[in-house]
């Protein structure tokens, strides 16, 4: 069967992509996924995600030894099932700041303000509770307020507010400043990942095909065109129109690389036949370093005693009589945005409220049950890289995202983490919070913080900036998010963020490849 369009990867801009192309019935969609399928209910329970970072739907990767944080190596998941990071992650709807997109206009990227970009977050989203400027119903993302609130929620805002950090009622509205509780990709108290919420209503039609445990071995270029893939195993599919790279910050380089597509160096170094030089694939690596700490309650105010066998059948039970409870909870979905820097743009602290202690890997948890409050800085200055180990497309990759390479992020950090000390601290958590225990009272200077950090901390799952969008020539794709220098070829997912947003990454991702689908359809007749 001969395809119009190949997209590979099936994470969240995958399954926009696939969806919105396969909208037209004359035109041939195939969509490859290297992982598998989303069968097991733990990629539909929305607390599910608590088993997503300890090996459930990942690759298992770590980042290279970070040489900033004392040579701290860090577990870095990456989703290895259809749907991609919205199928593992805690479903936290947040955007960015309007000013992130501003900045992407600046930066060269045409048509990539907010104003440019705010209808395709309307049009993605089918919003419960929200229907005006800012949000749109009717999409096929469900876009949710939680269902298993739990009083010490509340507790947090008003300790925040002894900080004067004030409430925000929609922190995906006007502005994101102040601490309230997310709204969540679920609908009906059911995790809305892209492979449910799009391909969903798309896998039906004759026009689509989707294959999981489809593992990509290159893209074939063909006199500078991009005409098809060659899967493992040797079989070659041929696109008419373009192949579109969807895989992901780490995904999108990687397979670029192993296809001969980038730093002619490296590829040598590793025995890739190099196709054509591009120095910026894989460079930019931004993320987000997320810094917690971690309270013992008063008693049981979490869900922690959930992990239990017995209380987590109750759990079960609960969920499926009320559609509330432990289960109904991405057990993340309170926090906020507030500021480290004096005079800072917008905010640049992101808050993460845990229901409990332990939930991540490489997480402590609490024996008598706790709650964990999260930091992290959002507009990091250090930049990283992915990079191949080896000319094996079974070899996991080199993920340096080179936190604290500038210092300026490592202070930032270490505000913000302050700042979650005295929210955890203050009155009105005195009923709930017997002590904090991580980091504990002995750690009182800046070195004391850097040495906590460094056994610590965790990525925020929030890699952005491999294959960056921009106007000048070092950009990896042009502002229609084709390849700079192989025609046919083009990269849609959060790799092509010039810039990290402000916030969880999910949602503009998903922007981006509606944005992609209208562009793609326009630049194809399509």
């Amino acid at each position: 069967m001969a395809f119009d369009f190949i997209i590979v990867g099936g994470g969240s801009a995958g399954c926009v992509l696939a969806a919105r192309l396969s909208e037209n019935p004359d035109v041939k969609v195939l969509l490859l996924e290297a992982g598998g399928r989303d069968r097991h209910p733990f990629y539909h329970l929305p607390a599910g995600f608590a088993k997503m970072t300890k090996g459930i739907g990942s690759w298992g990767w770590q980042t290279v030894p970070q040489r900033h944080m004392n040579g701290m190596v860090i577990r870095y998941t990456q989703a290895k099932v259809i749907g991609g990071g919205s199928s593992i992650n805690a479903q936290i709807y947040t955007r960015g700041h309007p000013l992130d997109y501003e900045e992407w206009r600046q930066l060269g990227c045409a048509g990539w303000g907010y104003e440019d970009v705010l209808p395709y977050f309307r049009k993605a989203e089918d919003n419960d509770t929200h229907d005006n400027r800012w949000h749109g119903k009717g999409g096929p993302l469900g876009v949710s307020q939680p269902r298993a609130p739990l009083p010490i929620c509340e507790a947090y805002f008003a300790a925040a507010a002894e900080l004067g950090i004030p409430r925000n009622h929609d922190l995906t509205g006007e502005t994101p400043d102040g601490v309230g509780y997310y709204q969540l990709t679920q609908r009906n108290a059911r995790r809305s990942s892209a492979s449910v919420a799009y391909l969903g209503m798309a896998r039906a039609r004759a026009n689509l095909t989707v294959r999981t445990g489809a593992q990509v071995a290159r893209i074939v270029v063909e006199k500078g065109r991009a005409v098809g893939v060659e899967l493992a195993g040797g079989v070659v599919e041929r696109a008419a129109e373009a192949v579109i790279l969807s895989s992901g910050a780490i995904g999108s380089p990687r397979m670029l690389m192993l296809s001969g597509i980038g730093p002619a160096e490296h590829l040598q170094s590793v025995g890739v036949p190099v196709v054509l030089d591009h120095p910026g694939v894989g460079s930019d690596l931004q993320d987000h370093l997320d810094l917690f700490v971690i309270a013992e309650c008063t008693g049981p105010h979490t869900y922690d005693r959930y992990a239990r066998p017995l209380w987590s059948a109750v759990a079960g039970v609960q969920y499926l009589l009320t559609k509330r409870g432990p289960v109904a909870s991405s057990l993340f979905e309170t926090g906020g945005f507030w500021y480290a820097e004096d005079g800072a743009r917008s905010p640049d602290i992101q808050f993460h409220l845990g229901l409990g202690s332990g939930i991540e890997a490489g997480v402590a948890a609490m024996p008598q049950g706790g709650v964990t409050l999260n930091s992290a800085y959002l507009r990091p200055r250090s930049r990283g890289t992915v990079r191949l180990a080896s000319a094996d497309p079974a070899a996991a990759p080199l993920i340096d995202p080179n936190y604290w390479a500038d210092p300026h992020d490592r202070e930032m950090s270490i505000r913000g983490l302050k700042i979650a000390r005295e929210i955890i601290a203050g009155q009105a958590l005195k009923p709930y919070v017997l002590a904090e225990r991580l980091p504990g009272p002995q750690v009182r200077t800046d070195q004391d913080y850097f040495d906590y950090a460094c056994r610590h901390s965790k990525t925020d799952h929030h890699p952005a900036g491999t294959c960056r969008m921009g106007g000048d020539a070092g950009a990896v794709v042009d502002p229609r998010l084709r390849f700079n220098g192989v025609e046919r070829l083009r990269v849609v997912d959060a790799s092509v963020m010039p810039r990290v947003v402000s916030s969880n990454t999910n949602a503009a991702t998903i922007m981006i490849a509606e944005k992609a689908a209208d562009m793609i359809r326009a630049d194809h007749g399509a």
